[in-house]
């Protein structure tokens, strides 16, 4: 074989021994398959948000939360959300959250009054009556905010304001108790119990009075020393531990009252708030 004829032989058959290993090495160029986008979440319906409604608390927060986070705009999920986080006691962070509903809904009532109630729960009633009173202005056959601004005022110490604002709710609501129940306790804490006691009775008449309402009642007729009033009852709506605790607290605070001087009777009453 002349010396041409084997140097091709000898080319050929590297190339084909070459060729195997290429075929199994993946085009320099390719490129991992595009992953398609996650679908979009879609909000809760009626139903799943009936049943989240029948929860507790927390797994209201959790579950509004999300809906919020899915739709900013959505006004039940925020609304609901707050209203959540108020039960738990979890005050500023429902300030948060009605603010930021009234940042997209500047107008919202229910939004207005949330932020009012929220700032009130967490003792900074100051920072909440701007809102309450944009919310009395917005809806003014509404005695809603009338009823948490004359709270506000209260907490602020601008009694003739509270006042007037829970006659003006009551001229629109005759006898509604929850505004009866809140000026009963504004009079209660400034050691007006006889007047706090015919604002309770009256409340507590009215069908659609609750439990927080009635019980208050019972508390005001025991710093008046009505204790067997009281005791039937606290005895009437709760389980007999509770009702217990609930008389020792009273007799506690009806001791202090008579160990301390009228001029010192106000430091009994200020635990009421």
């Amino acid at each position: 074989m002349s010396r041409t004829a084997l140097h091709l032989a000898t080319v050929a058959g590297l190339m084909m021994i070459a060729a195997p290993a290429l075929a199994q090495q993946p085009p320099a160029a390719a490129q991992p398959a595009a992953q398609p986008a996650p679908a979009p979440r879609a909000p809760a319906g009626a139903q799943e948000r009936a049943a989240y409604d029948r929860m507790d608390p927390l797994s209201r927060s959790v579950f509004w939360a999300a809906q919020h986070e899915i739709n900013p705009a959505d006004a039940e999920a925020g609304v609901k959300l707050t209203q959540a986080l108020l039960e738990m006691g979890a005050n500023d962070q429902a300030v948060d959250a009605a603010q930021r509903m009234l940042v997209l809904q500047p107008d919202n009532v229910d939004a207005l009054m949330l932020a009012g109630r929220a700032h009130i729960a967490r003792g900074q009633a100051f920072y909440g009556i701007a809102a309450l009173e944009k919310a009395r202005g917005l809806a003014p056959d509404d005695w809603r905010p009338l009823s948490l601004l004359g709270v506000a005022y209260q907490q602020v110490r601008r009694t003739d304001d509270a006042r007037a604002a829970w006659n003006e709710g009551l001229r629109l609501s005759p006898d509604n108790p929850s505004i009866l129940t809140n000026a009963a306790m504004a009079l209660a804490a400034s050691g007006e119990a006889a007047s706090a006691e015919t604002l309770l009775r009256r409340a507590v008449a009215r069908p659609e009075a609750t439990l927080k309402t009635r019980l208050n009642l019972a508390m005001v007729l025991g710093l008046q020393g009505k204790t067997a009033e009281a005791e039937q009852m606290l005895r009437r709506d709760l389980p007999p531990e509770a009702a217990d605790r609930n008389l020792q607290w009273l007799n506690a605070r009806l001791q202090e009252a008579r160990a301390a001087p009228v001029a010192d009777t106000a430091r009994t009453w200020a635990s009421l708030q």
